[in-house]
């Protein structure tokens, strides 16, 4: 422990108020009102209507009937867009609840942290190994946040100020993106091709599969956008890279993606995993950190090989030297959603990984087919896809959403408002490895039940 202050005895007890008054003389103001002057006074100290305190054991009873209220996960529900239920290996759930992994900390005596850094440098080389990129930082918050770095890189790289995001593309993603192309003067426009991109952009966003679930030839882009010196920023689906071409063979500068899918449950959208990997150009405009792996100087004293140690290579962050040239602010890694993510593909293997992705191909084409065999009902072809597909029905999109609901099932993903043609009136419908059949029998009885009806 710390020693403490002199005339402190006491070192983890708050502040007095001799304490404060010195401070407060020490920076030059009278009073904590005119040190909190700058801020607007509704902001300062607001009402904050919170019901009176409850006991633990109403507390509880409180708690226990919010979570009743919650849908049963056994419920067939075939929401995706961005977040889908996989078929996890036990072994992710059970490594990850061990103490020393669950009580690690963001290492900074990296030299003590020997096993936190090797799971990191495990978790890297599963992202360069499904991206086909050169280096993968430990990790971002979540795709969108990952978008929106890379996006950050790519304007440094390039010295240029725009940025092109292809539709169809996730909405939140886009959302997060222009907040961070706000702070950085960045124009962010949106694109219909690839065709659109000039030489005032500095990377061009896609995402693989798009929104719409469709799998995007990623080879023609990078032509044409590099054509132009503009970076190709690929944000891939992990999982379908089991099945489809790695974006850094398809000539990707940088890859991003979700990575919670393959670590757990969605639970209700967090926590997430960014995944985020580059060509070795870029690995020192790379935000966040990277472990590396070397060996010791000396031969240990018994004889032998030297042994292998992990080290904190490179740490673009905020806190540390030189902070006012810092490429990002991030300043930790979701460090045991990431430790899940890589005991995931490694408990499955390039192998594993490529049947489940192959049984999820099948399984969702099989439910499409037989959605479109029933009257009334249509699926758009948008060309070849993986595990989403948009569904057209004999009621508005909003009306089936809702006749689903009444019948006990979680609908597809209203996407009518989108401006592409193939969306109009269409709940986009998802379908995984893990969906069982029942489900997707459930599924196609209710629907049968509304063309019926309509």
């Amino acid at each position: 422990m710390a020693s403490s202050p002199a005339g402190s005895p006491h070192p983890y007890i708050p502040a007095t108020g001799a304490d404060r008054a010195r401070m407060l003389e020490r920076v030059g103001v009278p009073d904590l009102d005119a040190l909190f002057a700058d801020l607007p006074a509704e902001h300062r100290d607001p009402v904050i209507d919170l019901p009176p305190s409850l006991t633990e054991p109403e507390l509880i009873a409180l708690l226990e009937e919010r979570a009743a209220a919650n849908t049963s996960p056994l419920r067939p529900d075939f929401l995706g867009a961005g977040a889908y239920r996989r078929s996890i290996p036990a072994v992710a759930a059970h490594l990850t609840s061990r103490s020393e992994f669950v009580t690690a900390y963001t290492p900074y005596q990296p030299e003590i942290s020997q096993g936190t850094l090797q799971s990191a440098f495990e978790y890297q080389s599963v992202v360069c190994e499904l991206t086909g990129m050169d280096v993968s930082n430990t990790g971002l918050y979540d795709v969108a946040s990952a978008t929106a770095e890379a996006c950050l890189l790519a304007a440094r790289a390039t010295r240029r100020h725009a940025v092109a995001l292809l539709e169809p593309i996730h909405a939140g993603t886009a959302d997060v993106v222009r907040t961070y192309a706000r702070g950085a003067a960045l124009r962010v426009d949106v694109v219909a091709s690839a065709g659109a991109v000039t030489e005032e952009h500095a990377c061009l966003v896609v995402q693989q599969p798009d929104f719409l679930g469709t799998i995007v030839d990623l080879e023609p882009l990078a032509g044409t956008v590099h054509a132009a010196g503009v970076l190709l920023v690929a944000v891939a689906d992990p999982f379908a890279l089991g099945l489809l071409r790695s974006p850094g063979d398809a000539g990707a500068d940088i890859v991003t993606g979700e990575g919670r899918d393959l670590a757990g449950a969605p639970a209700f959208g967090g926590p997430s995993l960014g995944l985020f990997a580059a060509r070795s150009p870029f690995m020192r405009q790379m935000p966040g950190r990277i472990v590396g792996r070397t060996k010791e100087l000396n031969e240990p004293s018994g004889g032998g090989d030297p042994r292998t140690g992990y080290v904190l290579t490179l740490q673009a962050r905020e806190q540390f030297i030189r902070r006012e040239r810092a490429t990002s602010n991030v300043s930790t890694a979701q460090a045991l959603i990431a430790l899940s993510f890589t005991i995931t593909a490694q408990a499955l293997g390039p192998r594993g990984l490529r049947e489940s992705a192959e049984l999820c191909y099948q399984r969702a084409h099989a439910a499409a087919r037989r959605i479109a065999a029933l009257p009334g009902f249509e699926v758009p072809e948008r060309g070849p896809w993986f595990q989403e597909f948009l569904v057209r029905g004999p009621l508005p999109a909003a009306d089936l959403a809702a006749a689903l609901v009444d019948r006990g099932i979680g609908p597809g993903l209203d996407v009518s408002g989108r401006s592409e043609p193939e969306a109009r009136e269409a709940l986009l419908f998802a379908v995984t490895e893990a969906t069982p059949d029942a489900h997707v029998d459930a599924l196609l009885e209710a629907l049968a039940g509304i063309g019926g009806g309509a």
